[in-house]
Formats: structure tokens, sequence, C-alpha cells
């Protein structure tokens, strides 16, 4: 599907999502732009993800997708940027494109103006992510590190499950952290390269939104470490109380098999 955004009467953003080849071909020959295909953009290279030629910039980024539902992979989200007109190229729904569209048809903008616009909007999200996957952390930390209840009983059972759980909630916040650096390492890439070889035609105000948006993504990226490590922590924790409890139980093993040998004997 291809939806085209304009501003006093002229093409400035032209929007592919889940292109056929032949709506990828039409685009190409209408714009004048060569628009990657997927395979093109999937490729890992950040020679391949970043690429300026003749005033036009060629940008491939890695994203999860934000539909709602669960986030299992990442697909890549392709930008083509010239001083009058930019292209995007997606292959699931993102709704940083709803919100975006919204801000488009407030007032006229240029093409690199949309593509802050995107741009903000996607670090605006990924530091949404990150603050979810805080306050989860926090929420397991309590799980895991909980003082010893009254119903001495059940302890061992109720611990064991509770721990079970906190593995699978550790893993599922480590996959989408890794989605999220994913995305981050190559937006820490990407807005350096634009502002070095975009200086030319780029306006001041765009400058400094540009330069505001790379320190964003560079105070993110050091935030997505610290929460690596908590979540490297809080791991290590889990299987430390598993551990624990798994020797408790062998001892009690321990002492009844050898309160058992006499009688035995």
């Amino acid at each position: 599907m291809i939806t085209v955004h304009e501003s006093q009467g002229k093409p400035v953003w032209v929007d592919l999502f889940q292109p056929s080849a032949e709506e990828l071909a039409d685009a190409c020959e209408r714009f004048g732009l060569d628009i990657p295909p997927r395979a093109r953009l999937e490729e890992i290279e950040f020679s391949s993800r970043l690429q300026y030629e003749d005033g036009v910039f060629t940008l491939s980024v890695p994203v999860a997708p934000n539909h709602g539902g669960e986030e299992h992979h990442t697909s890549p989200l392709g930008f083509v940027l010239t001083q009058d007109i930019l292209a995007t190229v997606r292959f699931s729904h993102l709704h940083v494109f709803k919100s975006v569209e919204e801000r488009v048809n407030r007032r006229p903008r240029t093409a690199p103006d949309i593509f802050l616009v995107i741009l903000e909007g996607m670090i605006d999200y990924g530091a949404d992510r990150l603050e979810e996957l805080r306050d989860k952390a926090l929420r397991l930390s309590s799980h895991i590190f909980q003082k010893p209840g009254h119903h001495h009983r059940h302890k061992s059972r109720r611990t064991g499950r509770v721990l079970a759980n906190v593995l699978l909630e550790i893993g599922d916040m480590g996959a989408r952290l890794s989605h999220i650096r994913d995305t981050l390492l190559v937006l820490q890439r990407a807005v350096p390269f634009i502002t070095e070889h975009g200086d030319a035609w780029l306006e001041a105000p765009l400058r400094a939104r540009l330069k505001m948006a790379g320190a964003d993504v560079q105070s993110l990226n050091d935030y997505e470490v610290h929460l690596t490590d908590k979540i490297q922590f809080l791991l290590d924790a889990a299987l430390g109380f598993i551990n624990a409890e798994q020797n408790e139980l062998f001892k009690v093993l321990t002492v009844w098999s050898v309160a058992g040998i006499p009688p035995v004997l």
C-alpha cells in the first residue's frame, strides 16, 4: 500500500506499507527514487544500513512491531531521504506513524522535517519501552527478594513457583531489551551520519533538533546498558535462590536417608 502526503501541492512523504514488487517499482518510477527492497534493508552491516550518494540518504533501522501485541521479532524500517522528498518502507504496523501523520497534517512540512518527526517518535517510543522494563524489573526484584512469610509449610513450594515465573519474565524482558538495543545502536550511528553529510542542506532548526535527538539516543543507550546489568543481576539472584532451595531439599533427603539406615540394617 502506498500513501502519499503532500505539502503545498507537492509530494513530500511517500509511505510504503508492505509493498509488493509492482508497488515498489511504481513508486521508484513515479518519484525518481531508488527504494530498496526488504532483502537489502535486512542486511546487518552498517555500510548497507547507512548510505549517502548524490544527495540521497538511504537508511535501514531494525524496529520491533508495536501494534499492541507481543514483540517476537524485528523488521526493517527503510528511509530514502532527499532535500525535497522522503520515502519510508515498513513491513509491520508502527503506532509511531499514526502520531506522525497527525503532526504532519497540522501544518506544511519539508521532507527533512518529517524525517525528524519520525526519528523523534521512535526515540520517544524507545524511552517509553525502557521505562516499562524498568518498572517491571522493580516488581520482579520485590518478588525475588521478598521476606519469608508466616506460612512456613508452603514456603518452599510457593517460592519455587514464584521463581519459575520470574525466570520466564526475565527471559521476556531480555528479548524485548535486545529489540530496543538493535534500534538504538543503528540510530546512534545514523544521527551523526546524517549530520555530517546533510549539513549543507539541513536548516539550522533541523540541525539543532538532530543534535538533541543524538543526545537523547546516547542517554537511552546508557540507560539500556544499566537495565541490562539489572536484568542480569536479577537472573543471577533468581538462579541463586533456586539453587539454595534445591540444597535445602537435598539436606532433608539426606537426613531421612541416614535415619532409615539402622532399621534397614
